[in-house]
């Protein structure tokens, strides 16, 4: 058993098992949304929702075990939210296309992911982020799950007129996110250990007992996967039409990623003094090959999920923290009912509080020079607002780019961070 833990990355994090295994615990509590969410999202393609629902754990499953046992990291992968409403509501609904040759898209766009995984060229895509971006992504992405967990909770809504505004904070489900984001601030201030999940679990409990959300009950007989597995079309998605489309998946895939690691894994003290991540190649491999694996399954991009901030907050250092979310996954399947009776606004208030530490980083930026930190707040302020973690570090990169270039300021590194602005430039204006 030691040589296992000590292989996950267990004796460089200098966390007990039981902390890691309640981290993966938090960080599972904190994306189970997704197992309803995503059969929700696919279904209006037109696929089965029970099948999706399967694919969905094992994607989530398989993945985490991955980035687990590969990268080493506390990273959870699931499929991801933005690339499915992405697949639903523009490939299928919105230019036509069957799920079945969506699902051909996403496998071909993991495929090339995987590819250029094996190859230095993500590596050196991944390093060429410089420091002060990577504080400003970290920061931008707290704002952003913030933004995520405020909306999820009815606390911040849309107005046609402003497009956000507040929303009611005597709405029951305003007020129980509050309260579980209090209950998690205070718990962390006192040092109690597993704050963040006993703030769940609390909140959770109480919306049951009072009514707000329905017990489902624990378990359940998996439904089949048979309707959606290995059921893409991969000939229709081999055609002209479709390359703008597949090179959509890889940019968000590839930069979605990039930013979600950055951000967790800055939080959790895992960057080196240069602020390049140990052992990389193997956990971009893991999270690629996701991407091919769940398409297979049946379900839209496999992705790094942000809520992996949460189990890092709960102490998770290494990858036993995703092995564990893997094991939940699979569990999941049986327990679909209590997984489900989890509600929105009980991990929105666990989310809210990850969000007020990770904006933290933003004071690691150097505020002394402008081509630094004007990228970095450009990137931190997009994200949120475009509801895009690829498009904050696009337009990031722009901006740095574009300030280097007119200041005639350039550094030894600044070559890779063009060739990044240029395939968001790219992307902007031909996709």
């Amino acid at each position: 058993m030691a040589r296992i833990l000590k292989y996950l990355g267990y004796h460089e994090a200098a966390q007990s098992p039981k902390t890691e295994v309640l981290a993966g615990g938090t960080t599972f509590l904190a994306m189970v949304y997704i197992t309803v969410v995503n059969p929700s999202i696919l279904s209006d393609a037109g696929m089965d929702f029970g099948a999706v629902f399967v694919a969905t754990c094992l994607a989530a499953a398989l993945g985490s075990f991955m980035m687990g046992v590969l990268g080493r990291y506390p990273i959870a992968l699931a499929p991801g939210m933005g690339q499915n409403a992405f697949f639903s509501y523009v490939i299928v609904l919105g230019m036509g296309y069957p799920w079945q040759t969506a699902l051909g898209a996403v496998l071909i766009s993991g495929v090339i992911f995987v590819v250029l995984s094996v190859l230095p060229i993500r590596e050196w895509l991944f390093n060429a982020i410089p420091m002060n971006i990577k504080y400003g992504i970290s920061a931008g992405i707290g704002f952003f799950i913030g933004f995520i967990a405020l909306k999820n909770a009815g606390i911040v809504i849309d107005n046609p007129a402003t497009l956000v505004s507040l929303g009611s904070l005597t709405q029951i489900e305003a007020v129980l996110c509050l309260a579980g984001f209090i209950l998690i601030a205070v718990l962390s201030t006192r040092g109690f250990v597993g704050a963040i999940i006993f703030g769940i679990g609390s909140v959770s409990i109480l919306g049951w007992l009072l009514g707000v959300t329905e017990f489902q009950g624990l378990v359940s007989t998996p439904p089949s996967i048979a309707p959606v597995f290995m059921q893409f079309d991969l000939e229709a998605a081999l055609t002209m039409s479709m390359v703008p489309i597949i090179l959509a998946l890889l940019l968000v895939d590839v930069f979605d990623t990039a930013g979600t690691m950055v951000a967790v894994s800055q939080r959790a003290g895992l960057l080196d003094d240069k602020g390049k991540l140990p052992n990389l190649r193997p956990a971009l491999l893991a999270d690629s090959g996701a991407t091919a694996v769940g398409a297979m399954l049946g379900t839209s991009s496999t992705t790094s999920f942000i809520e992996s901030a949460a189990g890092v907050e709960a102490g998770g250092r290494s990858g036993l923290t995703a092995v564990v979310v893997g094991v939940l996954f699979l569990c999941c399947l049986f327990f679909a009912p209590l997984a489900q009776s989890i509600p929105a606004y009980a991990t929105s208030a666990a989310l809210l509080f990850v969000a007020c530490l990770m904006v933290g980083s933003i004071k690691e930026i150097d505020w002394t020079q402008i081509p630094e930190y004007v990228p970095a707040v450009v990137g931190a302020l997009a994200m949120p607002l475009t509801f895009s973690i690829a498009d904050g570090i696009g337009l990031a990169f722009i901006t740095y780019a574009l300030i280097r270039i007119g200041s005639f300021e350039f550094k030894a590194a600044d070559a890779a961070s063009f060739v990044i602005a240029g395939i968001f430039l790219l992307k902007y204006l031909l996709l």
